[in-house]
């Protein structure tokens, strides 16, 4: 029988997502997809799905749900208490609920975005092969709301428990790696180092199209308008402000302001679980 998740909390900001899609850039139509792929990854794993299931992405403040029958869930990312009926459970493990039951993840304790995996990922239509949530353009399913009902793929594999859960404890302060853009030469010579010296903090203004930074603005020594071009994930764009804005998942394929640096795609990750007030440093 199909299980259906009920949605009861949808908190800020909680959206379905997978490993995105790739190869629409021509179309205009973002990558998407979970945005600390490792943390979806390893909620997967937990509960026996392939790398490609769809899981919840949650946003600070956690998602409260019911299900109708007999699934395993497991919570990865961002810390955050988990309850079932009110009785606390481990997080970063597999935990079967039954039906009737409700789950509540609490508000992240640590950085910003927690993943909920179902055994048989959520069973959402696919748009352009994917099952994720582009905040843009509106692609994929719609975020979720309280009333929202998803219904679960059928089980493929038996959940995998662990000896040493893996739960990360996100810092106040994060350096970010970057490799020299492509219009470095449109800012003052001493751009970089003035980047790398910099201490910015993440503005509440982020989301998932990119962070946007405040500190430090970035002088530019062109002042004439540069026509659009393809933009890649982690570019580093810098709009008439001078205030840094790095792009993540769901950001727009091409862009019209200079782009002074790349973040490494090692880090990216790191960019997923940065909550508004981090420092940052960012590092050429």
């Amino acid at each position: 029988m199909t299980v259906k998740v009920s949605v009861l909390g949808a908190g800020p900001l909680t959206t379905v997502q997978d490993r995105g899609r790739r190869g629409f850039a021509h179309l205009g139509v973002p990558r998407s997809g979970a945005l600390d792929v490792e943390a979806a990854l390893y909620a997967n794993r937990l509960v026996g799905n392939p790398s490609d299931a769809a899981v919840l992405e949650t946003t600070l403040g956690g998602v409260t749900f019911r299900v109708s029958g007999h699934t395993t869930v497991a919570v990865t990312g961002a810390p955050a208490s988990v309850t079932v009926d009110g009785r606390p459970r481990a997080f970063a493990e597999p935990m079967a609920v039954g039906p009737g039951q409700t789950v509540v993840v609490g508000p992240a304790v640590s950085g910003l975005r927690s993943y909920v995996a179902f055994s048989g990922g959520v069973d959402a239509p696919r748009v352009l092969g994917s099952r994720s949530t582009d905040t843009l353009s509106g692609i994929g399913p719609p975020r979720l709301e309280t009333g929202t009902e998803l219904l679960l793929g059928d089980p493929t594999g038996d959940p995998h428990g662990v000896d040493v859960p893996v739960v990360l404890r996100y810092s106040d302060s994060v350096r970010l790696r970057v490799v020299p853009g492509p219009r470095v030469d449109w800012f003052a010579e001493d751009v970089l180092g003035r980047m790398t010296e910099a201490t910015y903090t993440v503005s509440s203004h982020s989301n998932r199209v990119g962070v946007r930074l405040e500190g430090p603005s970035l002088p530019r020594r062109r002042s004439e308008e540069l026509p659009s071009e393809g933009l890649v994930l982690g570019a580093i764009q810098v709009p008439s402000s001078g205030q840094p804005l790095v792009f993540l998942n769901d950001h727009p394929t091409t862009g019209g302001y200079p782009v002074v640096g790349v973040v490494a795609p090692e880090d990216i990750a790191a960019c997923a679980q940065l909550r508004p007030g981090t420092a940052v440093r960012l590092v050429v």
